[in-house]
């Protein structure tokens, strides 16, 4: 796996939208220092994060993991793909630069007790869960579901919606983000609230 520079990404994205350190900490909720930390490479930021920081430059969460160039196909090698870890979620791109791109697929790993409980989002669009690997919890709109191995979950994700893992075994499963009327959701504050996970 190529491991994800997201301090240099997020660098960039501010100074082209103008904004300072200071004024990106008041849009995003998060702290003057946490946010120059990571654009210094000296902290991994969570899911939580990434979304909080996305929906304040008003890109999908996919711009921390994007290359320079789109394409009409892409391939994502399984040892060449971008990736995120922090507090024991990690976040894999599987396919980042399709043009005109409007699915946003990844590989999330949770390890026991790891999750995005305390934070529920919401965002545009649909969302889909596919659990590949041990036990997941998901909330959606105060109801919980539990998936398995081989168990899915597909819903409207303006719906206050977390995920966790309550088991003693890692959980793995895909998840995909669909932006709102079948546009990529760069351009529809693809994500609002204070949120984590999915």
């Amino acid at each position: 796996m190529t491991e994800l520079n997201v301090g240099q990404t997020l660098r960039t994205l501010r100074e082209q939208r103008g904004l300072s350190l200071r004024a990106l900490a008041d849009k995003c909720g998060l702290s003057f220092n946490a946010i120059s930390r990571i654009e210094h490479g000296e902290n991994s930021p969570t899911v939580a994060t990434l979304h909080l920081l996305a929906n304040a430059l008003h890109v999908p969460i996919t711009a921390f993991f994007e290359s320079s160039h789109e394409q009409s196909i892409v391939v994502v090698r399984r040892d060449q793909r971008l990736h995120s870890d922090a507090n024991g979620i990690s976040m894999e791109s599987l396919g980042i630069g399709l043009r005109n791109q409007q699915l946003e697929p990844f590989l999330v790993a949770v390890e026991p007790g790891a999750g995005s409980h305390d934070s529920p989002i919401t965002h545009t669009g649909e969302e889909f869960v596919y659990c590949l690997m041990g036990v997941l919890t998901y909330q959606i709109n105060g109801a919980i579901y539990t998936l398995e191995a081989g168990d899915s979950l597909l819903f409207e994700a303006m719906q206050p919606h977390c995920f966790c893992n309550k088991s003693d075994s890692p959980v793995q499963f895909l998840v995909v983000f669909q932006g709102a009327d079948g546009k990529h959701s760069v351009e529809r504050h693809y994500l609002e609230g204070n949120p984590i996970g999915g």
